[in-house]
């Protein structure tokens, strides 16, 4: 395995500090990347806080059965999952630990968008975002603290202390943003397009360090992480279906629930191993995040398109029988022909959308 998962993480810790190996800081570009993905990810999460709406959560919160099974399986399942793949593959060191910390990641936005696609709770779906997002401040060092242990030489290592603050300073702009929301709306939409405009800035800033960093960031694609990037989101999203199905959700809040669990917040994963970690403990795996969010969107994208040929035969197999057009057997509202014509319109809309995020990510981890 490459030079990075040789050595322990406080070996490579010891190294940056006195070794001769390590004779100076971050460059100057590192820096000055480093500082502006901390910026950008603050104000998309002031951003992300204004899509946030508090009498929804305060509903989801009244009854709380569907978020707390989500929070569960988010927290539950998924740290699990990577700490069994790092054991199977036999992962040490600063791997192991990326790994871990992907898999104690909350949920992100593209949990969301996957949401909408195949017809889930989608107040269930940002409740449940803001909730493991919110809950990452505490259960992400609790998490890695117990799975460390399980390492020999990480609960040393891991800078559980630098992951905590780095949080907390995302966290707040995203409480600022969901005040924002609240007390003036009006700002919001402003709010949201600026976040987006930046987070397109922070991908070219990517771009720029992975083009940088050249020939090490084929270090990360070795068979046993490719493996466990490919596994792990499958892994979320069959047991969190799975999982919400044996506490007998309804079927859109197990949708929901499926893709909550296994999509990640890989940007917010990739901004904490860069903050928390010095450069030369943590090389060029700080992008392996990237990899996580390719194989979350092609797994994700394979539900949908399932989904979608379910959902057509179903139609056609209604319309045969002279019955209207249902998603789940639960709705029963009537449905016009302005409406249906409504539905029609709106699904392609959803649909172009969805592939101009497809777009968006293809662009972002294309060049890995």
């Amino acid at each position: 395995m490459d030079e990075f998962t040789n050595m322990s993480v406080l070996d490579l810790r010891n190294d940056s500090l006195n070794g001769p190996n390590v004779s100076s800081p971050d460059s100057p570009t590192e820096r000055i990347t480093k500082n502006i993905l901390i910026v950008s990810m603050l104000v998309v999460m002031v951003s992300v806080g204004c899509t946030i709406e508090l009498t929804k959560i305060m509903a989801h919160l009244k009854k709380p059965k569907g978020v707390g099974i989500a929070v569960v399986a988010q927290y539950g399942i998924m740290p699990l999952t990577a700490f069994c793949l790092a054991k199977a593959f036999d992962l040490t060191g600063i791997s192991a630990t990326v790994v871990l910390i992907c898999g104690c990641c909350p949920a992100g936005i593209m949990s969301n968008i996957l949401s909408l696609f195949i017809k889930g709770d989608m107040n269930l779906s940002i409740v449940m975002t803001s909730c493991s997002t919110v809950l990452a401040f505490g259960m992400m060092p609790l998490l890695l603290f117990l799975y460390c242990q399980g390492f020999e030489g990480l609960q040393e290592a891991v800078p559980y202390k630098n992951i905590a603050l780095s949080l907390l300073s995302i966290l707040i702009p995203c409480g600022i943003g969901i005040l924002f929301n609240h007390y003036r709306p009006q700002y919001s939409n402003i709010i949201t397009k600026v976040g987006l405009s930046v987070s397109l800035i922070a991908i070219l800033l990517v771009l720029l360090t992975i083009i940088e960093a050249g020939e090490k960031i084929l270090s990360i694609v070795v068979p046993p992480m490719l493996a466990i990037a490919f596994l792990m989101p499958m892994f979320g999203y069959f047991f969190g279906y799975i999982f919400s199905t044996a506490f007998k959700l309804k079927q859109p809040e197990r949708r929901t629930v499926m893709m909550e669990t296994g999509c990640q917040n890989g940007k917010l994963c990739m901004a904490l191993i860069k903050v928390a970690f010095p450069s030369a403990v943590v090389g060029p795996l700080f992008l392996y995040p990237l990899v996580i969010i390719l194989t979350q969107l092609l797994e994700g994208l394979l539900v949908v398109l399932l989904f979608w040929a379910y959902q057509s035969w179903q139609q056609r197999k209604n319309k045969g029988k002279g019955i209207l057009n249902v998603t789940d057997r639960s709705q029963t509202a009537e449905v016009g022909s302005t409406q249906l014509h409504l539905d029609i319109w709106s699904m392609s809309l959803k649909k172009l959308y969805f592939y101009s995020y497809l777009s968006h990510i293809f662009i972002e981890v294309t060049v890995l």
